[in-house]
C-alpha cells in the first residue's frame, strides 16, 4: 500500500508536535483528514472520515493516563477495518496486549523515539493501514520478557498454520471454518502450541498473545516490521 494514497485521523494533544507531523505526512504524500486532540475527539473523527490508519497516542487529556490507547480498542472493535498506530514514551505492557488480544494484523505500536525517525514512521503507516504489524522492536521484548526463546521451528505444519490465523485475530470457531476442521481439533492445535512455547495460564498472562508475539519476533519483528496480514 505504500504507493497509494493514505488517509490518516491524527490524535495528539500537544499542538506543536500534531502540527508537524501534519507537515511531516503530507510532504510524505499522506493525507490527514482530521486531528484530535482529546479521545472523544479521536472517536468521532474515526466515525466521519473512516481513514485508512488512526495514529493515537497514549496519554491524552483530561487525565494522561491511558485515555489514547481506551480509544483505540474501541476503534478496533467498532472499526476493525480501520489500522491503529499508538506511540508512547514508554511501552505500556498492560494495554498492548489488549490492544493485540484481538489479533495483530492492521496494529502498530511505536516509541516516541521511533515516531521521530520519518522513514520508519511512515512505512508502519502503510504497513498497517495494509493489514500489517509494526511491533517496536522493546515493545516485542518487554511483552515476550521471560518467555521462551525462538520456538516456533518446533511446530508442526499444522500448528504453525493454526498460529498464523491466530495472529490475523482469527477466533477458534473461525479457523477451524477455514480449515475445514472441527473446532475441537483447532483447540488441541492452540493447546499444543501453548505447551511448546511454555506459556502457561496464569492471571496476568495473555497465552494467545505471547504466542503471536513469538511468532511475530521468528518472523522478522526484531526491526519495526510484520508480515501483512488479512484482517477480518
Amino acid at each position: 500500500m505504500i504507493n497509494k494514497h493514505l488517509r490518516v485521523v491524527l490524535a495528539e494533544d500537544s499542538v506543536v508536535l500534531r502540527d508537524g507531523m501534519v507537515e511531516l505526512l503530507g510532504v510524505r504524500g499522506c493525507e490527514v483528514v482530521a486531528t484530535a486532540g482529546t479521545a472523544a475527539e479521536l472517536l468521532s473523527a474515526v466515525v466521519e472520515h473512516r481513514p485508512h490508519v488512526a495514529v493515537v497516542d497514549i496519554r491524552m487529556p483530561p487525565t494522561h493516563t491511558d485515555e489514547g490507547i481506551r480509544a483505540a480498542v474501541e476503534i478496533r472493535a467498532k472499526a476493525p477495518e480501520v489500522g491503529i498506530l499508538v506511540f508512547s514514551q514508554h511501552v505500556e505492557t498492560a494495554w498492548a496486549s489488549r490492544l493485540l488480544a484481538g489479533g495483530a494484523a492492521g496494529i502498530g505500536y511505536l516509541l516516541k523515539e521511533r515516531v521521530a525517525r520519518t522513514s520508519e514512521f511512515v512505512d508502519a503507516l502503510h504497513r498497517v493501514a495494509g493489514g500489517g504489524t509494526a511491533l517496536d522492536p522493546e515493545v516485542v521484548t518487554q511483552l515476550m520478557r521471560g518467555g521462551p526463546r525462538s520456538p516456533v521451528g518446533t511446530l508442526t505444519p499444522r500448528e504453525r498454520e493454526v498460529l498464523e490465523l491466530m495472529a490475523q485475530g482469527h477466533s477458534n470457531r473461525s479457523i477451524a471454518a477455514l480449515l475445514a476442521v472441527s473446532e475441537r481439533a483447532v483447540e488441541k492445535h492452540v493447546a499444543a502450541v501453548f505447551t511448546k512455547f511454555g506459556l502457561r495460564a496464569t492471571d496476568t498472562d495473555n497465552r494467545r498473545v505471547k504466542a503471536v508475539l513469538t511468532y511475530l519476533g521468528e518472523s522478522g519483528s526484531r526491526s519495526v516490521t510484520g508480515a501483512p496480514a488479512a484482517r477480518r
